[in-house]
Order: structure tokens, then C-alpha cells, then sequence
């Protein structure tokens, strides 16, 4: 059947299974909005207030769900606004596909009005880009998109689309979705036997889980391995949610505000087994100090993150999930380690989570949101102190319900966020954790929650401040504060009545449960302005350059051998 291309691309997103899309029209994407408007029964458009959070809200559809995220913007300005939401989901692995209307072929390279090189621009923070110059291609063009998308580590990919190749018309043939298969032709035998050997002649084994056992659904095959080998397990930031955060084999985070216990543990151990997890900076601190007892197991879906931080002695190059099954199969049968799980439940007695008392009341109000807070809910958090806060505080119960910008640390994620994962999951409360300093950033988007009626909550931890930078000024800047103190009268709750979202104020002196419970029990977009003092830090924390192990906020106390 011949047809335009604008509606060649609306048919292949409906091939690939998409029901949403997140967009902003503009001039060199009016075809295929035309499209959209007349297919609009068949798939969802959700009109944001600016193209990053409709490059967010794709990136929250997506992590909430594993599907694909989309998003659609017009060229120049509009396409150059996706930049950080696609550098976003790149460093997180996220599978996304962002639309770019570009100005027609005979009009390329000419300065055109609203033209850039879109295609270029976006060369080093997607996983792959086209730009489509034959509608003959347009089809697989999109189905390759969508694949290399989901293959392997996913990631997000750029299709340039210029208006010419919309409007023109080629016949189309449906085809079916052919979804990559998981990623075990580098799985090598003795790789695992290597892997296997090590773990059943370790005495102190210990896991670092990260967002890749997320992305690759492999939570329960993960359970089911720290259990086999009886090993505790810590987690990056990414990997919250992989492992129940109640879990007496649950160490909490690692690094630079992670706990005292997961630093600590990682640092006795002798065998350090990486799942899904690359060796970032905010987790290592001193590369020449890190793990330096143990060898170190690295089991990744991407061999490019092998030895490029700290080098391991094993490498499994394989999805995490048929990875961990396979070396499973090879361990044989369950290890006895209830010496060393004895060390660590002494060391969770001696070090648990702590906060200075300078910073209770975000404590206080984090530990009664998740009193109150639905078990199945989602949350996302903007970046900075109140990102830590509740990394450190809330309960992650399972894998895609806790969502953050770990890897590009993108002010502005959050509310964007949000809103993809309320979109995509209408049943479920939703609440976006923020900062004062990065909810302005975005706080446009309370249009779009308006808008749709969205019961997305929002949770201000106001400051007045940019309150991480603050932390490091106090510590490492003499107290310097240039710039960061956020003074503007800012009224937060008539600013979300402005816009039709209920706002509330969590005043110091108010109990944080019978507000939030409140709020909760509304069910409708609200805004929930907390105020904490200025000067609130995030501990424990290690300084920079500094080993994991060497951190602020605790006292010191050895961990029992």
C-alpha cells in the first residue's frame, strides 16, 4: 500500500508495539503531526512544554516499563532541546527513540531557517543516529532503530527525518517485530568456569550490582545467585531496586554516599563479583584503594566497560541474565559463607545509615513519606542532596520503581520523569523527589501534569540553596558560597496554583506524616513545598580523592574480621 511518509513512520511505531508518544510539533514535523492527528485513535501523543521533558517523560515510559521510550521535536531549536535528555538516558542505558523533523533535502547545508546538523550534534550521546535522505529506506531505517535500541546495552537512537521524505509516498509493507535476542555469543565456557572457580574457593565474596541488572529483567536470577553463593550485596545508585533494600543480604549503596557498611565490606572481601555495573568515580573515589583484597569478577553485556576503570580477572561478556543462569549451572550447588554474613550482620549493627544531626528533618520526612507511600509506587528524584536522601532513606522494593539521573546527573530529570511513568502506569501514585535548584529548572512541565490530569505528587525539599554545591563550598571552599544561595521569593504552592496543581507547605514544625498521608490520599496532582535549613548535608560521604573506606559522618569503627 502506498503511503506518505509520515504515516510509514506512525505504522512502524505501531509495529514496534508503541502506544505513547512524547512530542512538541513544529514547522519540519507538521506531516507527520498530521499523521498523528489522524491515527490519533490508534496511538497517544502527550503534548509536554518543552522538548526536554518530552525526551524525560520518553526516558520515564521507558525505565518504568523496559518498552522503548519516543519522542518527537521539529529541527533546530526543537531538536537541539532533546540533547540532554538523550545524553541522559546514553549514560543510564536507557532504550529510547527521539523523531527529528529536519528542513527538506534541497535545503540542507544551507543555513536554512531552524537548521542544524542535528545527526552530528547528537553523534556522542546516542547509541546510533541517522539522518533518512530515500524514503525507500524509512521503514527499516526505523525498525533498525528500534532494534539496535534494545540490543545489547541499550540506548537511545536519533532518526533525522527531513520534512521532504514526510510528505513524500512509497509503499509500505507491515512486517513483524523482530526483537533481539539476549546478547550470550561472547558467553565463553571458560569464562564462567574461570568465574565459578573463584566463587566456590572464596571465603568473602560480595556483589556489586548495577542498573545493567535492571535493564537486562534479571532481578530474580540475581536473588537466586546471592543466595547460592550466600554473599552480601551492595548497590550503585542505578542499581536500587535490584534487591530489596530490607534484605539482610542488602549492604545499601556504595561510594562516595554510600553507606559505611557496603565501603567497608567492599574493602575485606576477596572476591568482588561486578553484575551490570561499571566502576563510576562516585562509586570507586581512589581507584588505587578500591577492593584492593579482593579479585574481581566483571559480568557485562558490554565488553567495553572491562578493565577501563579497575582491572578484573574474570570478564563474562554476556546479558546479566542468561550470564547469572549459566554461572549458576556451573557453581553447582549452594555455598556455605555464614562466618563472613555474620561479619556483615555485625558490621550492619555497628554501622548503620547515619546522618549528621544537622540533617534529621530530611530524614524525617523521607522515612515518613515511606511510611505512607503506596509499596508499588514509583519514584523520581531530580539530582543533588535530596537525590541521596532518598537513595539512602526510602525503601527500594523492586527493579524500574526508582528512577534517577545516575550516570549525566541531569538537574531537571525528574518531573519529566514523572510524567512518562504516571502515562504509562495510570493506576499507580507516582512522586517526583526535588530540590528547589532543580525543580525550577523543569517546573514548566506542572503544564503538562495540568494538562492530562496527572496525580503526579512533587516533593520540594526546599533549602533555599543549591544544596549539594553548598555542601562542597562548607567542606572544601572554605564556605565560599558563590552563587548558590537561592534567595528569589519564590512561593512554590501559589506558583503550582497558578498552573490548576494543588500546592501544599510542609512547614519545620509540621509532622511530616499527617502532611504527606494527606497529599497522598488526594490522589491529583500536588505540589508539596518542604522546608529544611540551609545547611542539611548529605553523610556519610567520602571526600574527593579519598578512599571508600575513609569517609565523613561516622565515627570510626572497624569492621570485626
Amino acid at each position: 500500500m502506498k503511503m506518505t511518509g509520515a504515516d510509514i513512520i506512525i505504522e512502524c511505531l505501531i509495529e514496534q508495539g508503541v502506544d505513547t508518544v512524547f512530542g512538541y510539533p513544529g514547522g519540519q514535523v507538521i506531516p507527520l503531526y498530521d499523521a498523528i492527528y489522524r491515527n490519533r485513535s490508534r496511538i497517544r501523543h502527550v503534548l509536554t512544554a518543552h522538548e526536554q521533558g518530552a525526551s524525560h517523560a520518553a526516558d520515564g515510559y521507558s525505565r518504568s516499563t523496559g518498552k522503548v521510550g519516543v519522542c518527537i521535536a521539529t529541527s533546530g531549536p526543537g531538536a537541539t532541546n532533546l540533547v540532554t535528555g538523550l545524553a541522559t538516558a546514553y549514560m543510564d542505558s536507557v532504550p529510547m527513540i527521539a523523531i527529528t523533523g529536519n528542513v527538506p533535502q534541497p535545503l540542507l547545508g544551507r543555513d536554512s531557517f531552524q537548521e542544524v546538523d542535528i545527526r552530528g550534534i547528537t553523534l556522542t550521546v546516542t547509541k546510533h543516529n541517522y539522518i533518512v535522505k530515500d524514503i525507500a529506506e524509512l521503514a527499516d531505517t526505523v525498525r533498525e532503530a528500534f532494534y539496535i535500541a534494545r540490543e545489547g546495552r541499550p540506548g537511545p537512537v536519533l532518526i533525522d527525518i527531513p520534512k521532504d521524505i514526510q510528505v513524500g509516498e512509497y509503499e509500505y509493507e507491515r512486517k513483524d517485530v523482530s526483537l533481539p535476542e539476549p546478547v550470550c555469543s561472547r558467553l565463553r565456557e571458560k569464562d564462567l568456569e574461570a568465574a565459578a572457580e573463584l566463587i566456590r574457593s572464596s571465603k568473602r565474596p560480595m556483589c556489586y550490582i548495577g542498573g545493567g541488572v535492571i535493564r537486562s529483567d534479571a532481578a530474580d536470577e540475581l536473588r537466586e545467585f546471592i543466595d547460592l553463593i550466600d554473599s552480601p550485596a551492595g548497590s550503585s545508585l542505578m542499581g536500587l531496586g535490584a534487591v530489596d533494600s530490607s534484605s539482610e543480604r542488602f549492604t545499601g549503596m556504595i561510594g562516595m554516599h554510600g553507606t559505611r557498611l557496603s565501603n567497608l565490606t567492599i574493602n575485606k572481601c576477596d572476591l568482588l563479583i561486578v553484575i551490570g555495573a561499571r566502576f563510576s568515580d562516585r562509586v570507586i573515589s581512589n581507584g588505587s584503594t578500591f577492593a584492593k583484597q579482593a579479585r574481581i569478577i566483571q559480568i557485562d553485556v558490554d565488553p567495553a566497560e572491562f578493565n577501563k576503570n579497575i582491572i578484573s580477572f574474570v570478564h563474562v561478556v554476556g546479558d546479566v541474565k542468561v550470564s547469572l543462569s549459566r554461572l549458576m549451572e556451573k557453581i553447582g550447588g549452594k555455598l556455605d559463607h555464614s562466618e563472613w554474613m555474620q561479619t556483615v550482620a555485625r558490621g550492619r549493627r555497628r554501622f548503620p545509615v547515619k546522618v549528621a544531626s544537622d540533617a534529621k528533618r530530611p530524614q524525617e520526612i523521607l522515612e515518613a513519606l515511606d511510611r505512607v507511600f503506596p509499596a508499588d509506587g514509583y519514584v523520581t528524584t531530580e539530582v543533588g542532596q535530596h537525590q541521596m536522601w532518598a537513595a539512602q532513606f526510602l525503601h527500594s522494593r523492586a527493579p524500574h520503581h526508582f528512577l534517577t539521573s545516575g550516570g549525566l546527573g541531569t538537574m531537571g530529570y525528574g518531573t519529566g520523569a514523572a510524567i512518562g511513568t504516571q502515562i504509562s502506569h495510570p493506576g499507580s501514585r507516582v512522586i517526583n523527589i526535588a530540590g528547589d535548584g532543580s525543580f525550577r529548572m523543569n517546573a514548566n512541565e506542572l503544564a503538562t501534569i495540568a494538562r492530562y490530569r496527572l496525580p503526579v505528587m512533587i516533593l520540594i525539599m526546599n533549602n533555599h540553596a543549591l544544596g549539594m554545591v553548598r555542601q562542597w563550598q562548607t567542606l572544601f571552599y572554605d564556605g565560599h558560597y558563590s552563587e548558590t544561595t537561592l534567595d528569589t521569593p519564590l512561593d512554590w504552592v501559589k506558583l503550582a496554583e497558578a498552573y490548576g496543581v494543588k500546592g501544599m507547605r510542609l512547614l519545620p514544625d509540621d509532622d511530616p506524616e499527617k502532611v504527606l498521608r494527606k497529599a497522598v490520599e488526594l490522589n491529583e496532582a500536588v505540589v508539596i513545598e518542604a522546608i529544611i535549613p540551609s545547611d542539611d548535608k548529605v553523610y556519610p560521604m567520602v571526600a574527593p580523592g579519598a578512599s571508600i573506606s575513609d569517609m565523613i559522618g561516622f565515627q570510626e569503627m572497624p569492621l570485626e574480621p
